[in-house]
């Protein structure tokens, strides 16, 4: 009763209030009835009428939900709405892995994977068109030769492969386990993880012995991916640890950066993304100017996007993959790890081509 009464006492002596509550709750309804969207502007990044885009097209390689390990297709004219190919089927039977592309020395495309963590061997196909893969060679690397890594798993995950244009050499990355030991932390196998690398010139002999990446003792990784812009080079990586207070970036996104390919790697920044985010990709925007980056929100659950100017950030996430009125990028249904690439608009239309499926031209 006394609550009743204070509210109409309070509306009594303020009636200009009550009548803007009421104008805006109609211009609201009104607004809903018509279907008018969330007022959201574009992200930055993508080619202003009458300008030729800097990259024409783009090619996310990847697998599916309920089909782990195999190779699919999807294409981009913007790097915001991807289209599946081949009417949804593989693309290329013969591929187990993570898919993770390269265009290498020979101006040709190079494709790394594995056959499962418990494998010994890393895998390479070549191809000139992305279209017809064949198979260059395999490599196993002597985990057990790894400097400084006691106690070392024999697993290998996630092969990433990036091709030094300075240096003319592949760079290898997974990421290897070894045993903790007696430990309180959460996921100790996940804990355990480092990021692995080898040198190659032509993907058929490599340095030995394999190496750890970082020499950051406490920081576990996964999904390393290497790029160079300017003068330096960017590590993108997941900072695997299981999130806790006392280890708050455990399962997000963080870049670091260093003067040459190999490190040291250093002021590894703050996270980028949400926890529990992994399998990030980067892509520069159509015009140039930004940059995309792509990361998995596991299992299979949605693709996240955050875009920026510089690799140092800041860092803006976009909103999509939620409610349809809003989305400012979209993605297939159920696709999971991959890599995303630049191509030109004839190779574009060349993989359309090639994988129509029973989706046809649009």
């Amino acid at each position: 009763m006394n609550e009743t009464i204070v509210t109409k006492k309070n509306y009594a002596q303020s009636p200009l209030k009550a009548w803007a509550g009421w104008l805006a709750a109609v211009c609201l309804l009104f607004l809903f009835s018509q279907g008018v969207q969330a007022q959201m502007p574009e992200p930055p990044g993508q080619v202003k009428a009458g300008e030729k885009p800097v990259h024409e097209a783009y090619l996310f390689a990847h697998m599916k939900q309920g089909d782990y390990w195999r190779l699919y297709y999807s294409v981009s004219r913007d790097g915001l709405h991807w289209e599946e190919l081949n009417g949804g089927k593989r693309v290329f039977e013969d591929y187990r892995g993570h898919a993770d592309i390269c265009r290498g020395h020979d101006g040709r495309y190079y494709l790394v994977g594995n056959r499962g963590d418990d494998q010994p061997d890393i895998n390479f196909w070549v191809s000139e068109d992305l279209i017809r893969w064949e198979k260059q060679g395999d490599y196993v690397p002597e985990l057990e030769t790894i400097p400084d890594y006691p106690r070392v798993m024999k697993r290998i995950g996630a092969p990433k492969l990036y091709f030094d244009r300075e240096s003319r050499q592949y760079l290898l990355t997974w990421h290897t386990t070894h045993d903790l030991g007696e430990t309180d932390l959460p996921e100790p196998y996940w804990a355990g993880q480092r990021t692995i690398y080898a040198l190659s010139k032509d993907l058929k002999s490599f340095s030995k012995p394999p190496r750890k990446l970082f020499d950051w003792p406490e920081i576990a990784t996964i999904d390393t991916i290497i790029r160079k812009v300017g003068e330096r080079y960017y590590a993108i990586v997941k900072d695997e640890r299981y999130p806790t207070l006392d280890w708050p970036s455990g399962k997000t996104i963080r870049i670091a950066s260093s003067a040459s390919l190999t490190g040291s790697y250093e002021k590894l920044g703050p996270p980028l993304t949400p926890s529990f985010r992994e399998a990030p990709t980067l892509i520069p925007s159509p015009d140039g100017k930004a940059w995309y980056l792509y990361y998995e929100q596991y299992p299979g659950v949605s693709y996240g996007l955050s875009v920026a100017e510089a690799l140092e950030g800041p860092w803006m996430q976009v909103a999509g993959m939620q409610r349809p009125d809003w989305d400012k990028y979209s993605l297939p249904a159920g696709v999971r790890h991959g890599c995303m690439i630049p191509i030109t608009l004839k190779e574009y239309e060349k993989l359309r081509e090639a994988f129509k499926g029973e989706t046809g031209e649009k």
